[in-house]
């Protein structure tokens, strides 16, 4: 393969482990944060939850279809091949569920910040957006996984 293409799987590559790093790094922060069940130090690690995933995360859902198909294009694969498709509609349901977390990440950082300034415990509105967060990472943090195997495999 040529050096425009090797460059082109190089980002594409980089990008879905800046994804994958970036997702599994945050859902650990936040997740460590929230068993302290202090919302100081909930409010600061969400915030930098929130700043990951604007700085790496973004960039990186977009990069990756972008150079994806690139790389289809380039290597001559049919869009119909199921793996392909099944990679395809596996990043739209981790979209689908990224999308929210974000929102929940935001919300859970202000709960906890507005408590922290307050000096109050978490409301019990934080404890839903969490136990809702938790339960979307999960979907997504195995649709990753699959879709590594995926693009590796190409079964």
């Amino acid at each position: 393969m040529s050096g425009a293409y090797q460059l082109l799987e190089f980002i594409h590559i980089l990008s879905s482990t800046l994804l994958f790093g970036t997702g599994l790094g945050t859902a650990f922060a936040l997740w460590r944060a929230h068993r302290t069940n202090d919302a100081r130090v909930i409010a600061a690690v969400a915030q930098g939850a929130v700043l990951a995933d604007w700085v790496f995360t973004t960039p990186a859902v977009v990069i990756q279809p972008a150079t994806g198909a690139l790389l289809v294009t380039l290597h001559g694969f049919p869009w119909t091949m199921s793996w392909l498709m099944a990679a395809l509609a596996i990043y739209v349901m981790v979209g689908a569920c990224w999308i929210p977390v974000v929102w929940l990440q935001l919300r859970m950082r202000d709960l906890a910040r507005q408590a922290s300034a307050a000096g109050e415990a978490l409301p019990p509105l934080y404890y839903v957006y969490y136990r809702r967060w938790f339960a979307l990472g999960w979907p997504a943090f195995a649709g990753v996984v699959v879709i590594f195997w995926l693009m590796i495999f190409k079964p």
